[in-house]
């Protein structure tokens, strides 16, 4: 890339607009050129700042999970907080433990909104300092560019500094641009900036507008400066993060208050006890100052890192030996840790900054490799991949991160891009749009039925036959009445995600079809511009004799398996069936365990574990468990 890179200069000038009156692709390179010059801010700072907020695109106009807007993340979020807290939506209880009273997090009360700390208000520092209208910088990309620009000499200023040519000397300005309040933040939000200006960057953006930042491999920042901008120093002393992130220890309460009940999490001895199979991430949809109060309330329920939006910066509340209440799927639970990523939304189709990506990526990958966790889409989940426990609590679990999470993205980040491993007539597919030009209609992010900002996702929708008229597929869990799934942003019921792999069970022109909730479910895959590419995966299918067999939330074990004292937990199928001659891919390979977890003393706390095995399959948009006497499995 850095090769490419330089080969195609930074523009000074160009054409604005091409002939029939559109942008050219090179229009916003040379905005950003004219803006560096303009406001005295080297154009490779200037760019990745710029990459490391946005990638450099402008989604067309939409806000970021903060309120964040345009190329720069120019933040502007009085109207974008959140009436009610992540974990207060909808019916799941964050535990998933039948043994024990619900604890959905409703009870414990919204604490009162502060006002914005000025790392979620720059775009009205940029209006001041650049002279352009706040309407002009939220939705105009050049504008956008500007103010960013307005705002790094600013910070430059501020700092007594001169505006140097040098890109070197612009450091602590943009530690400061970062919004972080400490130090440990603030420079690693400069560091990845500079790492990018010394690597090279290109792409083309979502609004097909061709970027290039060329390699500087010899700058060399004085990290001194971010010593100028008086910030704290956070609390790292028990944190477990890999050193190239910023990290501190806020620690969610291990208190009893009364009648059996306790907050928010469960001491346990993990990997010892149990392992750690999986990684959830979710969103939070409150602020920061929200998402660290309710964390830090034992009436509440918890997870084990905050990741905040504008600079990455990380909070960790549980011990990873300890078990969080976070996927409404104790099962999961007991055998996860959980991610929060900040964001309030004023409705789900905004995005998530390059920075909170970068330094989750990065914590994901050390999570894995200290549990032996792998990268792949059956461990590392969405929220809206966990199952539902029983028949019952289906309907009540979250969609978050939802179909606006960039899956590829991410993967690329972890070091694990979704590439073709088989021949094009594969008998397994990894699900892959393009991310940017698969907009799919999704409605109900305002209001009910209304269709929401076309935006990028990582998601394609599943019909019942090879047509875009043909209905969508059902989800007998989620509609038991039988009715078709919807458009609806939170309705999981006809979509496949990125990453996500699937058996075929067939091919008919542009459409292929895949095994799907017991059902062909089949998706617009053409070979010119492919939403999918063939894999190799192991699958399963009902062994010889059985014409179905059941599907399980959760992988508990036999009756039989309970000591004295534990009381034995159902194993209560889905509503799903797994028929003959369907293939689902194959997980893991699993005891059926429970953890006993119900009280403030650990002294009875057990860990059951049976004789009885199960598999994860990715079976809907949500994974499963089917115990492997049950099936046979196969190569693909």
């Amino acid at each position: 890339m850095a090769a490419a890179a330089l080969l195609l200069p930074l523009l000074s000038s160009g054409p604005s607009a091409t002939a029939d009156g559109r942008p050219s692709p090179s229009a916003l390179q040379s905005e950003f050129a004219a803006a560096a010059e303009e406001f005295g801010v080297p154009q490779s700072v200037l760019l990745g700042v710029s990459y490391l907020q946005s990638r450099w695109d402008a989604h067309g106009g939409a806000a970021s999970v903060t309120g964040g807007y345009g190329p720069m993340h120019l933040t502007d979020a009085r109207t974008a907080l959140a009436e009610a807290p992540h974990h207060s939506h909808g019916a799941e209880d964050a535990r998933g433990d039948e043994a024990r009273p619900v604890r959905a997090g409703d009870d414990a009360a919204l604490p009162e909104t502060a006002s914005l700390p000025t790392r979620l208000r720059t775009l009205e520092r940029a209006a001041q300092v650049s002279g352009i209208d706040p309407s002009e910088l939220r939705d105009n990309p050049a504008a956008n560019v500007r103010g960013g620009a307005a705002l790094l000499a600013d910070a430059q200023k501020s700092l007594g500094r001169p505006a140097s040519d040098d890109p070197a000397q612009w450091y602590g300005a943009v530690a400061r641009f970062s919004g972080a309040d400490d130090v440990a933040t603030a420079t690693t939000y400069a560091d990845d900036v500079f790492d990018v200006i010394r690597t090279g960057q290109a792409r083309t953006t979502d609004s097909g507008q061709h970027m290039v930042l060329a390699a500087d491999p010899d700058v060399a920042p004085d990290r001194a400066q971010v010593a100028a901008l008086g910030l704290r120093t956070a609390d790292a002393a028990r944190t477990e993060c890999p050193p190239s992130v910023a990290c501190e220890w806020i620690p969610a309460p291990y208190e009893e208050f009364g009648q059996g009940d306790y907050g928010n999490h469960d001491k346990a001895d993990r990997p010892a006890s149990q392992s750690v199979e999986y990684i959830v991430i979710h969103d939070t949809e409150a602020t920061w100052d929200t998402t660290l109060r309710l964390v830090q309330n034992p009436q509440y329920v918890s997870w084990q890192y905050s990741l905040r939006s504008s600079d990455g910066h990380i909070a960790q509340h549980v011990p990873l030996k300890d078990v969080a209440w976070h996927a409404g799927n104790w099962f999961v639970n007991a055998k996860s840790v959980g991610l929060e990523h900040e964001g309030f939304l004023v409705s789900p189709d905004a995005w998530y900054t390059e920075a909170m990506y970068r330094t989750s990526a990065r914590l994901v990958r050390y999570l894995a490799h200290r549990f032996d966790v792998p990268l792949d889409r059956q461990h590392i989940l969405g929220h809206d991949n966990v199952p539902g426990t029983t028949a019952a609590t289906i309907r009540g679990m979250h969609t978050d991160p939802g179909p606006y999470w960039d899956w590829a993205h991410y993967f690329t980040l972890l070091g694990r891009p979704f590439t073709p491993e088989a021949a094009p007539d594969s008998r397994v597919v990894t699900i892959r749009p393009d991310y940017d030009a698969n907009r799919p209609l999704y409605t109900g992010c305002t209001k009910a039925g209304e269709a929401c900002t076309p935006h990028g996702s990582g998601a394609v929708r599943l019909h019942t036959a090879p047509s875009e008229s043909a209905p969508l597929v059902k989800d007998i869990g989620l509609r038991p009445g039988g009715q078709d799934s919807t458009t609806g942003v939170n309705d999981t019921g006809a979509r496949a995600s990125t990453g996500q792999q699937y058996a075929v069970a067939g091919r008919e022109g542009d459409w292929t079809a895949i095994w799907y909730l017991g059902q062909k479910a089949w998706f617009h895959n053409p070979r010119t511009e492919p939403t999918a590419v063939p894999a190799r995966a192991r699958v399963l299918t009902p062994r010889d004799g059985l014409a179905e067999v059941p599907v399980y939330g959760r992988a508990y074990p036999e009756a039989s398996a309970y000591p004295a004292g534990v009381p034995v937990q159902s194993v209560s199928p889905l509503p799903y069936r797994l028929r003959a001659g369907q293939e689902y891919v194959v997980g893991d390979l699993l005891p059926g365990e429970y953890l006993y977890a119900t009280t403030f003393d650990t002294a009875g706390h057990r860990v059951v574990r049976g004789q009885e095995m199960y598999y994860e399959v990715q079976f809907g948009h949500r994974v499963a468990f089917v115990k492997a006497s049950d099936v046979e499995v196969r190569d693909r």
